[in-house]
């Protein structure tokens, strides 16, 4: 058996979370409202390109899952959202992302407000080395909000949608955000993008370095958060993806083609009856 088919579960044997709530087995009888979506987009680095020719929509709270092997394109994907590659050096974006319905690389879009819309939160945990209560009122303050009360109460409804709260709540300002564990640290940096109000978040492997039982906490805060905003992940963790996700789009590339988007579904079908080859071999452990 192959490294890969150990890592990969088979599809009689990946948890599906549910499909989501307004698209049926066929696919769509209603269509959602749609909260970000890519049109033709084309992604190159220093002319090389890492994404090619992706068009794909995100209903409004729900939660997407990109999943494909390494080297697809799938984090390059994610950072057109909120325009982290325009950090690169080289990088250039073709085709148009949108933000309910704006394109987010029109010139008279304002990139800070559009990464408030749009948080992230990365692969490693990463929080500034300040007190648990500054790491999540770092945003606001920079926004102009000063008040005292006002700070608590955005520090606070942070720290509770993040699960965080009541593990923490007795060491606020004395306690370094870097004290904290593994999952807890990632709980912070969620609770810091929360402070700031987006209505879309962008999670890039937000489990890979962290415990099994750290990665369910922050599964389980996906889906809660799932009620309120639109989140888009980033996974290699199949199993991750089934459990929850609501759609589900499959990466990969070949030869001739950089990262490209194979198929995209609700994830009850992408992982039970995929439609292309391709996606189940990937799914199934074939390859990748």
């Amino acid at each position: 058996m192959t490294t890969a088919a150990l890592q990969k579960p088979a599809l009689d044997r990946v948890e599906i979370a549910r499909p989501l709530a307004a698209v049926t087995a066929a696919d769509a009888v209603t269509t959602p409202d749609v909260k970000v979506s890519t049109e033709h987009v084309t992604i190159a680095y220093s002319g090389r390109v890492a994404v090619r020719d992706v068009t794909l929509e995100v209903p409004e709270h729900s939660i997407l899952a990109v999943i494909g092997p390494s080297g697809s394109g799938k984090s390059t994907y994610l950072r057109c959202f909120n325009r982290m590659n325009d950090v690169i050096p080289g990088t250039s974006t073709t085709g148009r992302v949108f933000l309910d319905g704006e394109n987010v690389n029109d010139p008279d879009v304002s990139v800070v407000e559009l990464r408030r819309r749009v948080g992230m939160v990365f692969q490693r945990p990463n929080p500034f080395p300040m007190s648990i209560y500054e790491n999540v009122a770092y945003g606001p303050r920079r926004r102009g909000q000063g008040d005292r009360h006002e700070l608590d109460e955005i520090v606070e409804t942070s720290l509770r949608r993040a699960a965080l709260w009541d593990e923490v709540k007795d060491d606020l300002r004395r306690k370094s955000g870097l004290a904290l564990s593994g999952g807890q640290q990632q709980r912070l940096c969620i609770a810091r993008v929360l402070a700031t109000e987006p209505e879309v978040i962008l999670m890039d492997e937000p489990a890979s370095a962290l415990d099994p039982v750290s990665t369910l906490r922050i599964e389980e805060l996906m889906r809660e958060l799932r009620e309120n905003y639109t989140i888009v992940i980033v996974t290699h963790n199949m199993q991750q993806a089934a459990r929850v996700s609501d759609v589900t789009a499959f990466f990969t590339m070949a030869e001739d083609r950089a990262g490209y988007l194979v198929e995209t579904g609700p994830t009850a079908r992408i992982f039970t009856r995929p439609s292309e080859r391709l996606t189940e071999d990937y799914i199934s452990g074939r390859f990748g």
